[in-house]
């Protein structure tokens, strides 16, 4: 029996999506860093809707063609529309942005094509570090101030805009990797099924 699209699991995924603009408006002036901060919590709540729905939809055993399409399309609009916004807000050079985003919308397409060939691409286990890297670097950068912190006797400052930097050039790397894996999977799939001569 077909499980209904209207469920409890994409209806989590719809508002992920709803989200991503209120992410634009906290973003959209230079924010001080309380505005920061507060956009980097709505941002981290967002981002844990990603798995939150998944493992209802698991668990209710209410996976559906529209929750398998809208997932990963909310997943790379929500942190797509982030990085854009650090474009705006000079936190992050123009070139690293137009890298991931353009990879994520090459597979997108790609997959498309995969589905109507009847191929099947599966995701790849690196595919889960290169979204969660991602998320987090995203969040380091919009919070981009420099705190200090206090464990006891121990006192140390992050300057979470260094530190978002750092994740992001590693979410780059793998999420160039994967893009290549897909790609070259893709390659190799339809070369067997249509082979040429």
């Amino acid at each position: 029996m077909r499980s209904s699209n209207i469920n409890i699991p994409n209806i989590i995924t719809i508002a992920r999506i709803i989200i991503a603009p209120i992410i634009v408006i906290f973003l959209l002036s230079a924010p001080g860093k309380m505005l920061s901060l507060c956009g980097a919590i709505v941002f981290a709540l967002a981002s844990i809707t990603d798995f939150l729905d998944g493992y209802i939809a698991r668990r209710m055993n209410s996976i559906t063609t529209l929750g398998k399409f809208l997932d990963p399309l909310a997943d790379k609009l929500l942190v797509g529309t982030a990085l854009i916004m650090m474009i705006h807000l000079q936190r992050v050079p123009p070139w690293i942005v137009a890298l991931i985003v353009g990879r994520e919308i090459f597979i997108t397409g790609l997959r498309v094509v995969a589905i109507r060939e009847h191929i099947l691409i599966e995701t790849i286990h690196e595919a889960k570090y290169k979204t969660a890297l991602q998320i987090v670097a995203v969040i380091c950068l919009i919070i981009h101030y420099e705190y200090r912190f206090e464990f006891g006797t121990v006192r140390c400052s992050v300057n979470f805009h260094d530190l978002g930097m750092v994740v992001l050039i590693i979410a780059l790397i793998i999420t160039l990797w994967t893009g290549a894996v897909y790609t070259l999977h893709f390659i190799k799939k339809t070369t067997t099924l249509f082979p040429s001569g």
